[in-house]
């Protein structure tokens, strides 16, 4: 087989490839006398373990040897893919060569294995082309991904020819996209002797709108802002300050669940990780997806000076902003960098205090739309109790159920969200 002759499918890692490797040199030497027959059966046994290893980590059902051959074409990052998930057909030479390389990948697809498993005596190939999944998660996509590679290799096998392989993978990169931003929602910042690499978070939160009780006058302007950003609008960094345990946090993961399947992603990033935010800000301003990069939990001391990192990036640095690219950002604090009275009084420190007032400030202006999470009035509280002990079915009366959730608050951090939540979460258990 040829997957040395792949010109813009070639870029594969060599964890990916390796098995592409030794399934191509099987493929073409496995009734070749000149190798060892004990060594090509073992190595076809280890091709069939990585398969049914990937198979568990991606949930791959079905023909899994044509999941691994679809999942490496999503996942190829090159010129062709990545203009196919901006526009969707592309025209130019490039469509020459990606005809060439998938040629080759349509042999592997019509591979018949059957003389190869009679020369091995192998009988387990079957489980290979006829896989059935665990009801375990996937470790690296979330449900719906895993279908779409899964259905996108029955596809495949129905195409007759090339240039429909091609038609058909085409389409999958416009409807949705190429590689780790167009298969996940969720990333984190990573830093090593290399550089820095933005990493899928693969297993987060699945927090909707409909789950956060309350708040709808916030809820609503963080929609509306996210939605303007959606549509390619004018929209504003984000600000969600307030007490503890109000669903800042929450808010932010629901919006990126809600607005995934139009293109917005997530990035999470520490306060540590600012000095890298214009790499990340490089890697993603080309791309065809919306990127809020979110800062939780966001608050300075006075002898932190990672914000001045932040300012820049959010406004004031020489290089624009990109259009597809906001900051949301949570913190118990409104101002974000502490502040002391001596800051206002003690002027034996700094004969301009008004400047160290303003510098410090200057961090929260920068954020377009600001929105106050305050805890809940205990007649609130009582009705997130009630309304979540209704979403779980907690068959309790009303009486007692409040009479209960009083008892834990003044035990528990008090009236929130996150503590009715916790009470919530304490009774099922008992149950």
């Amino acid at each position: 087989m040829r997957e040395k002759e792949l010109i813009v499918y070639r870029n594969m890692s060599k964890e990916e490839g390796k098995l592409l490797a030794d399934m191509s040199f099987l493929m073409e030497h496995y009734d070749n006398d000149y190798y060892n027959m004990e060594d090509k059966c073992a190595l076809f046994h280890g091709c069939i373990h990585e398969l049914l290893e990937i198979a568990g980590q991606h949930g791959f059902y079905g023909n899994i040897w044509h999941c691994y051959l679809a999942n490496l074409l999503v996942n190829d990052e090159n010129s062709y893919s990545r203009a196919c998930e901006i526009i969707g057909p592309v025209e130019g030479s490039i469509n020459q060569a990606v005809l060439h390389d998938i040629v080759i990948f349509k042999e592997f697809f019509d591979y018949d294995f059957k003389p190869m498993t009679d020369a091995f005596h192998v009988d387990t190939w079957d489980l290979i082309e006829d896989y059935k999944s665990s009801n375990e998660e996937s470790k690296v996509y979330n449900t719906r991904i895993q279908q779409r590679i899964c259905d996108l290799a029955e596809q495949f096998r129905a195409n007759h020819t090339p240039e429909e392989m091609k038609a058909t993978l085409t389409q999958f990169y416009k409807d949705y996209g190429v590689g780790k931003f167009g298969l996940h929602k969720a990333f984190r910042v990573a830093h090593d002797e290399d550089g820095v690499h933005i990493v899928p978070i693969t297993n987060i939160a699945h927090v909707h709108l409909d789950d956060l009780v309350g708040y709808e006058i916030q809820k609503k302007k963080l929609i509306d802002n996210t939605e303007a950003f959606i549509q390619g609008k004018k929209a504003n960094n984000c600000l969600l300050f307030g007490d503890a345990g109000t669903g800042k946090s929450s808010s932010i993961k629901a919006i990126t669940n809600e607005y995934y399947g139009k293109g917005l992603r997530i990035i999470e990033i520490y306060k540590h990780q600012f000095k890298d935010l214009n790499d990340v800000i490089a890697q993603i301003k080309n791309r065809n997806y919306k990127f809020i990069i979110y800062m939780d939990d966001l608050s300075f001391e006075e002898f932190e000076i990672e914000y001045k990192y932040l300012k820049a990036v959010i406004e004031g640095g020489l290089e624009k902003k990109p259009k597809n690219v906001l900051i949301y950002a949570t913190s118990n604090r409104r101002h974000l960098v502490r502040e002391t009275v001596s800051d206002k009084n003690d002027r034996d420190e700094e004969l301009h205090t008004n400047d160290t007032v303003q510098e410090k400030l200057s961090l929260a202006y920068r954020f377009g739309v600001t929105i106050y999470f305050g805890k809940p009035s205990p007649s609130e509280f009582k009705n997130i109790v009630k309304v979540l002990a209704e979403r779980y079915h907690i068959g309790m009366d009303e009486q007692t159920l409040l009479l209960e959730a009083n008892k834990w608050e003044l035990s528990h951090g008090g009236i929130s969200g996150r503590t009715a939540q916790q009470f919530i979460d304490y009774l099922l258990g008992k149950l």
